[in-house]
Parts: C-alpha cells; structure tokens; sequence
C-alpha cells in the first residue's frame, strides 16, 4: 500500500480521489465478491441437485466446480474501462478515451465460449475461461486466494453436511454493481 500511496505519476502525487477509490477497492475487493460467490454457489449446487450429486461422487471436480461457480454467479456485475486506443470489436469501433462498459455476467455466459452458458454444470470442460477475476493487466490479484477460499469451503461444506440444502428464496443485495445474496436459510 505504501508503495501505491508513494508513486509518482509524470512527476507528481496520484490525486487523492484516486488513491480513495484504490484503497476503497482493496478492503472490499476480496471480501464481497468472496462472500457473494460462496451464497451464489451454494444456491446453485441447491438449485442443481444433480450437479451437487456428481461432487459428492467425485470430489475430485471441486476445483473445477468452483470456477464453474464463479462463472456462473458472476459476483460483479459490470465494470467500466476508459479506451486507451482506437480499437474494434465484434464490429463496433471504439475511439481512444471512449468510456466502456464490461458486463461480465454475458461474458460468462457467451454462447460462443461456454455451450449452454445459462446452465450450471460443475464438470464443464472449460469452466476456467471465465472472466469473473477480468484478464490482462486487469486480472484481480487476490485471483488465487479467492479460487482457494471457495474450494475449500465447499470441499468440508460438503463432507460435513452433503444434504445441505435452501429452504427459502433467498434474498438479494439490491445492487447495481454487485450480485449478491444477504440471506440464504438452509438445512443441514
């Protein structure tokens, strides 16, 4: 952090609007999507009997399940990037400084990536190419110890209590950049 709060750009101090918004990032970055992740999955593998039944057949699919996961529950919901050059994609040019909105939940489920992207299945062969971290220069450096948190919790979740279940509609975090669930009653 000191090294962010001691950097100098063109000779000068970072504005201090930025370095808030960066600080801000840190704290909360790892811990809500983390968190966020964790219900989702749960919710999935509740509403996806089947695909709870192939973990706990072959506990070897955990870690794919868990990109799975994050593919699937996409704890951010959009992000946006200023262009910093002249670009096309898909046919719609982009300008240097043009504003961009990412929308990672239609990512996650591109047709063209992931075959039935709407479903949730915990052996799907390429569940890693997700973009629930981003990519590029943007990839989340918390990356690895997130994957590993949502592992292992669902590794001992369900060796401990392999029925668990939602009994309810869960309820969700009225947001607009992050998709979460505040409550999810479940049996054990």
């Amino acid at each position: 952090m000191s090294v962010v709060a001691n950097t100098k750009v063109e000779g000068g101090d970072l504005p201090p609007e930025l370095l808030d918004g960066f600080f801000l990032l840190m704290v909360i970055a790892g811990n809500e999507t983390t968190r966020n992740t964790l219900t989702g999955g749960l919710m999935a593998l509740t509403e996806n009997p089947s695909e709870r039944e192939k973990l706990l057949k072959d506990p070897s699919l955990i870690a794919n399940a868990t990109d799975e996961m994050l593919r699937w529950v996409t704890s951010v919901i959009y992000f946006r990037r200023t262009a910093t050059k002249d670009t096309n994609i898909r046919g719609q040019d982009i300008k240097a400084g043009d504003k961009i909105i990412m929308w990672y939940g239609s990512a996650n489920r591109d047709e063209d990536i992931f075959i039935d992207g709407h479903l949730f299945k915990v052996d799907r062969q390429n569940a890693k190419k997700h973009l629930a971290f981003g990519a590029g220069e943007h990839l989340c450096l918390g990356n690895r110890l997130g994957h590993m948190q949502i592992r292992i919790l669902f590794e001992e979740l369900l060796k401990r209590f392999p029925n668990i279940h939602s009994v309810a509609e869960p309820v969700r975090i009225p947001s607009n950049f992050l998709a979460g669930i505040s409550e999810l009653k479940v049996s054990i």
